[in-house]
């Protein structure tokens, strides 16, 4: 099993290019079958994730060619769909592979597709997409660990649809469901990410009616077919993230490439608040921490806008090493602190109260160690903190890493960091 290898202590400098977004990417290759013609995805990014999603697309009979691999270009032919069944082998490495359940559905009628798995950071139920495709008119069953479902009446009909609370797969397994559905569906209370909207601008490209495209309330208007279209995936904000708080870590400076920074304004409120000065390029940003004096702040994790639980880790790592005491406050997952204890081990200071709560305090230096990986973010984190800390730093179970971050070794290597990759 392949590990990673940090040598500790050196700032970054230069440049780094920001990959497709996977968040976006995987709903957008689910959205292939909602119709019978091309779906051409750009700027897809080479992970593990991905790979995943067209194999499960593959096995429902989804033709996939690859017609520019420098620019992750992918043709999704979905005119011979011979199989609704998603299967437990496939559907088990990863959540989002719940996805096809309402394109399936809203195209053939029924789909048979395994109950989820993914990393370990909460139970994450589906049962707020259960639910909404049973008002759209579907018979929902749980059968030896499949989710059946299966149109009444051949075809889903369109509802009025307020979720729960805010869920990001539930919306985008939703809204594509809806755009084949008979008559109007509204989404209610829906998550607002900019990968939602990069979904639906696409699905608009593709023919559907879809209006409050950015909001909370959205209003779809089904067809009775889709076309094909071409859709460049958006970038990915939580690796720029990710990589901004590497500059800030390191005290050190990187340049952002094919970055959008108001899709981070969360994130640059807190980091401007640690001491970062973050710039805004015609085509990206600047994160700069040189000669900075980072100290620590309070953050809450949020549904977008707010603070994304998706960079909590990261900012974890960083928090352990800047001045004074920060809390965070996790309110979307119940277990996203299980990269705390490796992080102890590299002689961070850090209290967890309860599932929701943890008490930073900024330590003068980390050390390296031995660590070990639980999930993809918290993979991220012990990174950063290799990065940064005295010592050689091994990373294990590093393939949650290959899930969510493209060429991380080389991106990083060019701006200075002494980092490889062992293999066994």
């Amino acid at each position: 099993m392949d590990r990673i290898k940090i040598e500790g202590g050196y700032p970054l400098h230069g440049t780094i290019s920001i990959s497709g977004a996977k968040n976006a990417a995987l709903p957008l290759m689910a959205s292939a079958l909602l119709t019978d013609e091309v779906l051409t995805l750009t700027n897809l990014p080479h992970l593990a994730d991905i790979m995943t999603m067209a194999q499960l697309l593959a096995g429902h009979g989804v033709k996939l060619t690859m017609t520019d691999e420098d620019r992750g270009t992918f043709q999704f032919d979905g005119s011979n769909i011979f199989n609704l069944k998603a299967p437990y082998d496939i559907v088990r490495k990863m959540r989002a592979s719940v996805l096809v359940l309402g394109p399936l559905t809203a195209r053939y009628g029924r789909a048979k597709v395994s109950l989820p798995g993914g990393c370990a950071i909460g139970a994450r139920p589906v049962d707020i997409h259960l639910a909404a495709l049973e008002k759209m008119g579907a018979e929902i069953q749980i059968k030896e660990g499949y989710i059946v479902a299966h149109a009444k009446d051949g075809h889903l009909n369109g509802a009025d649809i307020t979720f729960p609370k805010v869920t990001v797969g539930g919306t985008e397994n939703i809204l594509m469901a809806a755009t084949l559905a008979k008559g109007q569906t509204i989404l209610r209370n829906a998550a607002c990410e900019p990968e939602i909207s990069d979904l639906a601008e696409c699905l608009v490209k593709m023919g559907a009616d879809i209006t409050g495209i950015g909001t909370n309330t959205l209003v779809i208007n089904g067809k009775e077919k889709l076309h094909g279209a071409t859709h460049k995936v958006i970038a990915d904000r939580i690796e720029a993230a990710s990589y901004a708080i590497a500059a800030a870590i390191t005290r050190g400076r990187i340049e952002f490439k094919n970055a959008n920074l108001k899709d981070l304004t969360a994130v640059v409120r807190i980091l401007v608040d640690c001491g970062v000065n973050m710039i805004e390029t015609e085509d990206g940003f600047i994160a700069d921490a040189q000669d900075a004096y980072l100290i620590g702040t309070d953050v809450m994790t949020e549904p977008y806008p707010g603070f994304p639980t998706d960079v909590q880790a990261q900012l974890t790592a960083l928090l352990a090493t800047a001045g004074g005491a920060s809390l965070i406050t996790e309110t979307i997952f119940e277990n996203r602190f299980m990269h705390v204890p490796e992080l102890a081990r590299m002689g961070a200071n850090i209290n967890v109260h309860g599932p929701s709560s943890a008490i930073v305090r900024g330590v003068p230096k980390l050390s390296g160690a031995e660590v070990m990986a639980t999930d993809l973010r918290a993979s991220m984190c012990l990174v950063l903190a290799g990065l940064v800390a005295t010592g050689t730093t091994i990373i294990n179970r590093v393939y949650h890493l290959d899930r969510g971050y493209e060429h991380l070794e080389e991106k990083l290597t060019a701006c200075g960091a002494h980092i490889e990759r062992l293999t066994d």
